[in-house]
């Protein structure tokens, strides 16, 4: 199964001619962004004008200086959590796709995300079912030196490592994508193992953090959070043109001087990396790194990573905080759970990939 991705499908006329110029594109998804974030600021169970809104964000008086306090303590954090998410998970999704050729790859469906639940759910719940499997024992013990962030990337990257390896061997895309979800389901397994033995208390804990969320992330963790974002969308970029010759295949890529070894460990640190980070601090947010991808693909309609990568950046961050906003929709002090929400907004554009695809081969 080949990309449908590569220079082929962007070389008409045609196309170039009804292609998005990129500085316009990449402006008008700028003041998307701008205009989310504004909203989330203003939105919530206690509303905030709007005047009022940006008139706390550049430090002038407000009616009621309690707005104050909630925008800056609790809802700028969120939002910008929301943003460094959804940037994080595109970029991730952009740098697994091109990596295995495949358009349905993702930190999701490849079980990168299984395998950051795994280290999430050895530091939080480490102890209690430490004893149920073999091998365990020594794990939920590394899983609290590590930490929660330190275990979701170690996890996340272990799983990578493992398609990776399975890779060099199975030229089949749909195989390999068959193999990661067997991965995730083998963390998913080892997870409802630990789970089953845990007591009430971190097992409830556990649980909220699975449904996904923006709101427990604090002034405190963000900085490590945009840190490690920040780290892996840099690689990212510095891979661009490397990436680039990737989507013609290995050979061309290693005739044109790309040293494929440094290549995949770059991409396999920073894929790891951001869907760690992200998975360890807001959970795991399904569909942004499956669907993101294919968005800005369609929109700019080219596979140039160099607009493909800043493309992801914003729109995954737009998206994110959609998704935020939509959470909190319900009102009345009441939120639904995030995995919900991209859920909504991801699986219309996966089965749009199929049905595509599938009309494509039939003509």
């Amino acid at each position: 199964m080949g990309i449908p991705i590569g220079p082929a499908r962007q070389s008409s006329a045609a196309q170039a001619a009804a292609r998005l110029p990129v500085w316009a594109g990449l402006g008008a998804l700028a003041l998307l962004l701008a205009a989310l974030l504004i909203l989330g600021l203003a939105c919530g169970s206690v509303r905030i004008p709007m005047p009022a809104t940006v008139s706390i964000l550049f430090g002038g008086a407000v009616g009621d200086p309690v707005w104050r306090d909630i925008l800056w303590q609790l809802r700028m954090p969120r939002c910008l959590t929301a943003a460094l998410a959804g940037s994080g998970l595109a970029v991730s999704g952009l740098l697994m796709q091109t990596l295995f050729r495949n358009p349905l790859a993702g930190p999701y469906s490849l079980g990168i995300s299984a395998g950051a639940t795994l280290g999430v759910a050895l530091a939080v719940l480490a102890g209690a079912g430490a004893g149920a499997l073999p091998g365990l024992p020594a794990l939920a013990r590394l899983g609290p030196q590590l930490g929660t962030a330190g275990s979701a990337v170690a996890g996340a990257a272990a799983v990578m490592l493992l398609v990776l390896a399975v890779s060099r061997r199975i030229r089949s895309n749909t195989t390999l994508l068959i193999l990661g979800l067997m991965f995730g389901q083998i963390a998913g397994g080892l997870v409802a193992v630990l789970q089953a033995f845990s007591d009430s208390e971190r097992l409830r804990a556990f649980t909220f953090w699975g449904f996904g969320s923006y709101a427990g992330v604090t002034w405190a963790q963000l900085p490590a959070l945009a840190i490690a974002t920040g780290l892996g969308i840099l690689m990212a970029a510095l891979s661009a043109k490397s990436l680039n010759a990737l989507l013609l295949g290995w050979t061309y890529a290693r005739s044109l001087g790309v040293n494929a070894g440094r290549l995949r460990a770059m991409l396999l640190a920073s894929t790891s990396l951001l869907a760690g980070a992200v998975t360890a601090y807001c959970g795991p947010v399904a569909f942004l790194g499956l669907a993101v991808p294919h968005l800005c693909r369609g929109m700019f309609r080219t596979a140039d990573h160099r607009v493909l990568l800043p493309a992801c950046v914003l729109l995954g961050a737009a998206l994110s905080l959609a998704s935020d906003l939509a959470c909190r929709l319900p009102g009345g002090g009441r939120t639904l759970p995030l995995n919900a929400v991209t859920a909504l907004v991801g699986a219309p554009v996966v089965i749009a990939i199929l049905v595509r695809r599938r009309a494509a081969r039939d003509e």
